[in-house]
């Protein structure tokens, strides 16, 4: 049982390092790790666990306690959670340390201005994609750059591009 616990934490301790986004973004390499490869989990159970979790108020990371309980029983959730949540939790830690330092001198605002563009185009981005799916084109792309453009120009001007977006998107409907 000690190994089985320590296969389930290692396995989503790996998982929990591209899970951009939270648990649903790595449901297929679970699906993998889980169902395909070990046979640990017959597809309709691991269907089951997703679904629960999903429709369970809360985290859709519960998905990853669930696999973990009906893996190992409580040792295998904790074992999951734990390794599910630790090392972006240790990452985040040594990244916010590094960071403390690193604002103090002028590397940080050298960062920071680096960065505020990258922002902006994932707005920019997320806008277009976003306003494409419902079909519109040049408004939302035009209401982003707009909200995009003036964060840029002046920070603290964030609030109101967002309230001006807001009214349009209103108005338009």
């Amino acid at each position: 049982m000690t190994s089985r616990v320590s296969w389930v934490a290692l396995v989503f301790a790996q998982l929990s390092l591209f899970a951009v986004g939270g648990a649903n973004a790595v449901i297929p390499e679970m699906q993998r790790h889980f169902v395909d490869v070990p046979g640990a989990l017959d597809a309709p159970t691991f269907a089951s666990l997703v679904a629960l979790a999903q429709a369970a108020p809360g985290p859709n990371a519960m998905v990853v306690g669930l696999v973990g309980w009906h893996l190992a029983g409580a040792t295998g959730a904790l074992a999951a959670t734990l390794g599910f949540c630790g090392p972006p939790a240790l990452i985040t830690l040594a990244v916010g340390r590094a960071w403390g330092h690193l604002r103090a001198t002028g590397i940080g605002a050298i960062v920071i201005r680096g960065v505020a563009p990258l922002t902006v185009g994932l707005v920019l981005a997320s806008g277009w994609s976003l306003g494409r799916a419902q079909g519109l084109h040049l408004v939302p792309l035009t209401i982003t750059a707009i909200a995009a453009a003036g964060a840029l120009w002046r920070a603290s001007a964030g609030l109101w591009f967002l309230a001006l977006g807001a009214a349009v998107a209103v108005l338009v409907g």
